[in-house]
C-alpha cells in the first residue's frame, strides 16, 4: 500500500528519546538535532498550551514540581527549560518528517473555542504541511476530528491509550477517518513475553491494518522489537534509541534480501 512512510521509518521519540540522551533533553532543539544526526527519518514532538495561550513542547501535564503547564505562562515555562513550538520547529530540518503529538487539557472542554489547544495549533499545522511530511497523533479523538476539519491536508493518527489492544485501535482509526493507527508496543506484545489469550499475532495485526487502508506505527519498541515489527511490515516505529533502531532495522532488511 502507498502512504507517507515508505519502508519502515524511524521516528525519534521526543527527539532523540525520553529523558536525557547523550546530554540532550527531550523535546528541545538539541534533542531534535541529535536525532537527525543519528539517523531518524522523522521527529516526534509533544505540544501543550500555556496559561497565556502559547504553545510549548512538553510531554507531561505538569512540571516535576507539580505546576501544571496550562497554569503557567510561556515565560514561566521557558524559565523552567521548556522550548516553544516555534523554536522547536525551526530546529527540525524540513527533509525530516514531523509527528506532532498534541496534548489537550481538561480546560479545552470549557474555555472559549479560540483558546483551546486545537485552535492554537491549527495555524502551525497548516503551515508545516506546506513544507514537510507530517501527521498529527493524539489520545483525544475530538482533537483528531478537529484537525481533519480544520487542516484537511494534515494526516491524523489515532493513538489509543497505553496497552489498549489493537482490536479497538484499528476500527477506531477507520471510524474516525484517520489514515494511521498508532499502537503502544506493549499492547502488541514484546519479545520474550508469553502469548496473551485473545491477542492476535503481530503479522496478522499489521496485515489487518493494511487491509483496512491504514498505516500502522508503534511506540516505543526497543531495537529488538523495532526490527521484529519491521519484519512484520510495520510502517514506522517511534523509538527512544534512534541509532540502535536504525542499526537493527538495517540488519533486519539485509537479512531478508
Amino acid at each position: 500500500m502507498s502512504g507517507i512512510f515508505g519502508a519502515t521509518a524511524v521516528i525519534g521519540h521526543r527527539g532523540a528519546g525520553r529523558g536525557v540522551v547523550d546530554g540532550a533533553l527531550e523535546n528541545t532543539p538539541v534533542s531534535f538535532e541529535l536525532a537527525a544526526r543519528t539517523g531518524a527519518d522523522w521527529i516526534e514532538i509533544d505540544v501543550r498550551r500555556t496559561a497565556d495561550d502559547r504553545l510549548v513542547l512538553f510531554h507531561n501535564a505538569a512540571l516535576d514540581d507539580g505546576r501544571a503547564i496550562v497554569d503557567l505562562t510561556e515565560e514561566q515555562c521557558r524559565a523552567a527549560g521548556l522550548a516553544g513550538l516555534e523554536e522547536g520547529l525551526a530546529a527540525i530540518p524540513t527533509e525530516l518528517g514531523l509527528d506532532v503529538d498534541v496534548k489537550t487539557v481538561m480546560e479545552d472542554g470549557v474555555d472559549a473555542p479560540a483558546r483551546r489547544t486545537l485552535s492554537l495549533v491549527l495555524p502551525f499545522l497548516r503551515r508545516e504541511a506546506e513544507r514537510r511530511r507530517m501527521f498529527v497523533c493524539s489520545f483525544d479523538p475530538g482533537l483528531l476530528l478537529g484537525v481533519r476539519e480544520g487542516a484537511p491536508g494534515v494526516a491524523t493518527a489515532w493513538m489509543p491509550y497505553v496497552r489498549n489492544p489493537a482490536d479497538t485501535a484499528v476500527p477506531g482509526a477507520v471510524g474516525m477517518g484517520c489514515p494511521i493507527v498508532a499502537v503502544d508496543a506493549r499492547a502488541l506484545g514484546l519479545s520474550g513475553e508469553n502469548p496473551r489469550p485473545g491477542r492476535r499475532e503481530l503479522e496478522y495485526t499489521v496485515e489487518t491494518a493494511h487491509r483496512a487502508g491504514l498505516e500502522m506505527i508503534s511506540w516505543c519498541p526497543d531495537p529488538v522489537d523495532a526490527a521484529r515489527f519491521a519484519r512484520a511490515g510495520m510502517d514506522a516505529v517511534v523509538v527512544d534509541d534512534v541509532p540502535g533502531a536504525v542499526a537493527a532495522l538495517k540488519e533486519a532488511t539485509e537479512s531478508t534480501e
